[in-house]
């Protein structure tokens, strides 16, 4: 293959050259739980989710690896808030986390490790640093451990920044930093903090810093070297640009290259927790189905912002749900099939760094003609047509007919009481058609339609579905 992408660090598109061939290892910052994802951080899992699926479809072994920060200044004052311990708040964020993987067909990490199980790691980073000449421990007995940011050239060559132009770094107060924009690998304990959220080093009880922390994880399970690091766009100032600094200052190549999506907002604005704009991804699958929602995130390129509305949302659904209705018909008529292969100018698309969008275009392209060849009965050509969309949709991961979406309209309990309720209405409204009685059809289709359910006549009989929430 010859996967391009835009590399952040270079601003150029480069095509991959994994460091060892036929494999390619990522890793991507993970959430900081301490709370619950919204839709903001899930558009970064779905990006990669993705980019991973299209890989493992060209033949490469691909090993991905989404940390968790489990210990924070935020998430100990969560604790202290609601009145428990503050791995309690951390536990169930994570576990919300894996739920809204699950609910949007995210392919698990192949790691997936939480930064409190692995200090020793992060202990032994900095002494490696402080023999360097790069880092050292604050001498105003707070315990705090710096990177000394002027000791490496190349600080600011990711965010193309020069040292005296930025801000002060804000992890930790100045007091005991030589420049103000040296951040802390170590913090020490303070008064106050519990017992449990410190762990001992020669610089006395603390808990890692958050740039450490990715560091440290990455070499652990991908080594000194390794081929994309990812995230939001918004992580690479100061996260990744520290992140890059403290791992090079300690003698590691770390990443190849550099892949940032950009921002979902909110009213003009980055979503996230501290303004208070945020969609839980559990609250929006009650308004739109997940492949929904997923399609929605998938669908613009990932370099794109993307601004967040109800009605971008619903037409979104509304968009994949004809797509989800060629499949459902052909499907009928033929079979599911076999997933075939996707079309050149799709795995063009997909190579040309992500292009969603220009796949998009071709995946549609292929559905016209395949309702051209439904209007024309059972055929070769309609099972091909249908087999190369599902293999493109499954790249997507958004192929209707796949397991993971199997009863998606509802739960499987739920879609069979409502396959049975439906099936009477609908035997009474063909009842009524075949006696003449149209007034009395039409009163059972409305009855339908109150009741957020399409009734499709098709030449194969009736066919129902839910429709989608919000549409008009």
């Amino acid at each position: 293959m010859a996967f391009r992408l835009y590399d952040t660090a270079t601003r150029q598109v480069q095509t991959l050259d994994p460091v060892v061939p036929g494999q390619v290892s990522i890793y991507h910052c993970g959430l900081t739980v301490q709370g619950p994802p919204h839709i903001g951080h899930i558009r970064k899992e779905v990006v990669f989710d993705v980019l991973r699926r299209w890989l493992v479809r060209a033949g490469l072994e691909v090993t991905i690896v989404a940390n968790v920060t489990d210990i924070d200044d935020k998430i100990i004052s969560k604790g202290a808030e609601q009145g428990r311990p503050w791995f309690a708040v951390a536990y169930e964020n994570e576990r919300a986390l894996h739920a809204a993987y699950e609910v949007l067909g995210c392919i698990p990490p192949t790691y997936e490790p939480r930064a409190t199980g692995h200090v020793p790691e992060m202990v032994e980073m900095i002494q490696e640093l402080m023999g360097r000449g790069h880092a050292y421990a604050a001498d105003d007995g707070s315990g705090d451990v710096y990177f000394d940011v002027r000791s490496w050239p190349d600080y600011g060559v990711l965010s193309r920044q020069d040292i005296d132009d930025m801000l002060p770094a804000e992890d930790a107060p100045p007091a005991g930093k030589r420049d103000a924009r040296d951040f802390a690998l170590w913090k020490g304990r303070k008064d106050g903090d519990p017992a449990s959220a410190s762990w001992p080093t020669p610089w006395g009880r603390g808990r890692p810093g958050w740039h450490l922390e990715c560091s440290a994880m990455a070499a652990k399970y991908l080594g000194d070297e390794f081929d994309i690091h990812g995230g939001g766009l918004d992580l690479r100032f100061p996260h990744h640009e520290n992140e890059l600094a403290q791992s090079a200052a300690a003698g590691q190549r770390f990443a190849r290259y550099w892949m940032h999506n950009a921002m979902l907002n909110l009213s003009g604005s980055k979503m996230s927790k501290s303004v208070g704009n945020t969609l839980m991804v559990s609250e929006v699958v009650k308004r739109v189905r997940p492949i929904e929602l997923r399609y929605y995130l998938a669908s613009a390129h990932y370099r794109s912002i993307v601004e967040f509305s109800e009605d971008a949302l619903t037409e979104a659904a509304t968009a994949f749900t004809r797509i989800e209705g060629f499949v459902t018909r052909a499907a009928e008529l033929v079979g599911p099939g076999e997933l075939g292969e996707p079309t050149l100018p799709f795995a063009a698309a997909m190579d040309d760094d992500l292009s969603v969008p220009a796949a998009l275009a071709e995946l549609q392209r292929v559905i016209a003609e395949g309702n051209r060849l439904l209007s024309a009965g059972a055929s070769d050509d309609l099972r091909a047509a249908l087999a190369a969309v599902r293999s493109m949709l499954d790249v997507l991961g958004l192929d209707p007919l796949s397991p993971t979406w199997a009863g998606s309209s509802s739960g499987t309990g739920e879609r069979e009481a409502i396959d049975g309720l439906v099936a009477g209405l609908v035997e009474q409204r063909q009842q009524a058609r075949a006696d003449k009685d149209f007034g009395a059809a039409d009163r059972v289709r409305d009855q339908l339609t109150a009741a957020g359910i399409e009734v499709e006549d098709t030449p194969q009989g009736p066919r129902w579905s839910l429709r989608t929430k919000g549409a008009r």
